[in-house]
């Protein structure tokens, strides 16, 4: 596993390339960006990157897990949206001074990196008019975001390789851990074969317990059907996560199904919430 520091260079030097495509595929005229550490329990972001933005105060502004909207996108792992952040209740106002006072932001959007697994980062989209912003933009920045994510990993590829130690697997919970972390591996690698390969190994070792739970707790599902469900959690529809996955239709269709399945559910909206529910997007 990279250190925060590794993975913090890595992301700087690709993030400061991409801030402007972020601006231009989702029309949000504020970008801005930084990376994650460590901290006690939890991780801070320090915002380093600014596009766009009327003064420096963003600069150098540390964000906690859970606080702000980037902080709930941090704890979610998901993009979070507003259109109005001042008035906003399911957040916590700590940075309004900054948000509000300073830069007099109205709609934001914060999307989580994803590295390695981990929350190694988040990017905002915003605009000062208080209009909604669109699925089309949320998904436009998930295609940067991903591209940023696997970026900065072939950077840190390419630089020092991490030496992978295969886990020693005890009991049901060492099984799911286990699991999790396959997953997360098959998550950054960019050869579409072998991530495929991988994602089969995933399921037959994951088998087809109830509702894929390993001994009644967490839903085991595979790497697709996470990447697929994310997808559906920001409005894409079939096709559009057949586009952005390099597979057919007819294969989302399956992915769906089985996550459907393995999370007792009858239909996508279900899925997404009962995903969220166990952590797994």
């Amino acid at each position: 596993m990279w250190d925060d520091d590794a993975v913090a260079r890595a992301l700087d030097r690709v993030m400061s390339r991409r801030l402007h495509e972020l601006s231009s595929t989702t029309g949000l005229p504020v970008v801005f960006g930084g990376t994650t550490r460590t901290v006690g329990d939890g991780q801070q972001l320090t915002i380093n990157q600014l596009i766009g933005t009327a003064g420096d105060s963003p600069r150098l502004l540390n964000v906690l897990t859970g606080r702000g909207l980037g902080g709930a996108a941090m704890a979610r792992r998901i993009p979070c949206r507003v259109s109005d952040y001042a008035s906003t209740a399911g957040i916590t106002h700590d940075y309004d001074h900054v948000v509000v006072e300073h830069e007099r932001l109205a709609s934001i959007l914060a999307y989580p990196v994803v590295v390695h697994g981990s929350v190694r980062g988040v990017v905002y989209g915003a605009m000062r008019e208080h209009r909604p912003i669109g699925d089309a933009a949320v998904r436009n920045a998930g295609v940067v975001v991903a591209a940023i994510a696997r970026d900065a990993t072939a950077l840190l590829d390419r630089h020092d390789p991490p030496v992978v130690t295969p886990p020693v697997v005890a009991d049901a919970e060492g099984r799911a851990g286990a699991l999790r972390e396959l997953a997360a591996l098959i998550a950054t690698t960019d050869d579409l074969q072998l991530r495929d390969r991988l994602s089969r190994i995933h399921d037959g070792l994951a088998g087809s317990r109830a509702a894929g739970r390993p001994g009644g707790g967490t839903p085991v599902l595979a790497p697709r059907e996470i990447e697929a469900l994310q997808h559906v959690a920001v409005g894409a529809t079939n096709a559009e996560i057949a586009a952005q996955l390099g597979i057919t239709v007819g294969t989302v269709k399956a992915y769906l199904h089985s996550a459907m399945h393995k999370l007792d559910t009858r239909n996508r909206a279900r899925a997404v919430i009962a995903a969220r529910a166990a952590g797994l997007i």
